[in-house]
């Protein structure tokens, strides 16, 4: 059964010519992709750097040096890669190891950052949108549509890292749009964070698409998020702190996963 929610306005399906998605927790869970990738660079560091492995696994610690980094780098938050690789290397000299190392330890990290778990409506769901539309994936995450194996649906992937700001900044969106070679209006941008992807499309003049796999209602989806190694997910609150919603702001559909989606825009 549809589980289908429509909010204030509707949108012309007709109309549509590209589609942008998020990632991270719309085409897959992000928190298991990153206790693995973070348990593959611990497994690492013990063998070639012990001293960080052991001071490592106090998350406090590992939080603080994750918050010292955002803090020294303020003009680097839309490059999560930097601040992971950073972080490395800062832990890594605050225990006497070789900073050096935070180069491959990142590269143990980002490889099993790319092995992840889809959703099983996913790839069914991009098959039917992309023999439909052009795709565009918008990410503020490290992930890699080809290195996950789903770059034959889209025709582009937008990373903040490249775009040099995050969701919900209008300008990784105009990046995405610009990709998609078709107009702003025309344009569905489909994702689960209520905030980076829902508000962040519509203030950059794009069609919203919400992605409510846990049926949160809209103002608890709107609250800051948590994170695997315990307080608030700091990648998230790097972008999402501050940000005032209006009431005109909510998604245009709501669904519960993609298939669902693909019913709603008549995909067969």
């Amino acid at each position: 059964m549809l589980m289908m929610v429509f909010w204030r306005t509707m949108i012309d399906v007709a109309g549509l010519r590209a589609l942008t998605l998020d990632l991270d927790d719309t085409l897959w869970p992000m928190r298991p992709t990153i206790e693995r990738a973070e348990a593959a660079l611990q497994d690492w560091l013990a063998q070639h750097a012990p001293a960080t492995a052991a001071r490592l696994r106090d998350r406090a610690w590992a939080r603080a040096v994750r918050v010292g980094v955002q803090r020294d780098h303020p003009d680097r938050h839309h490059d999560l890669t930097f601040l992971r690789r950073e972080a490395i290397r800062v832990a890594l000299r605050a225990c006497g190891d070789d900073p050096a190392l935070a180069e491959p330890a990142f590269e143990v990290f980002f490889a099993e950052r790319q092995r992840v778990e889809l959703y099983p409506d996913v790839e069914p769901a991009l098959q039917r949108l992309a023999a439909r539309w052009p795709l565009v994936a918008v990410s503020n995450g490290n992930a890699d549509v080809r290195r996950v194996g789903l770059g034959d649906y889209f025709v582009a992937h937008v990373g903040a890292r490249e775009a040099g700001v995050a969701k919900p900044h209008p300008g990784i969106y105009r990046r995405a749009v610009e990709a998609a070679g078709v107009a702003v209006q025309h344009v569905l941008h489909v994702g689960d964070d209520a905030l980076l992807d829902v508000v962040g499309a519509r203030r950059a003049g794009l069609r919203a698409a919400w992605v409510n796999r846990l049926g949160h209602d809209w103002l608890q989806a709107l609250a800051p998020k948590g994170c695997a190694c315990g307080g608030e997910d700091l990648a998230r609150a790097l972008h999402a702190d501050g940000v005032s919603i209006q009431p005109e702001e909510r998604p245009h559909v709501q669904v519960s996963h993609l298939l669902e989606l693909c019913e709603w825009l008549g995909v067969p």
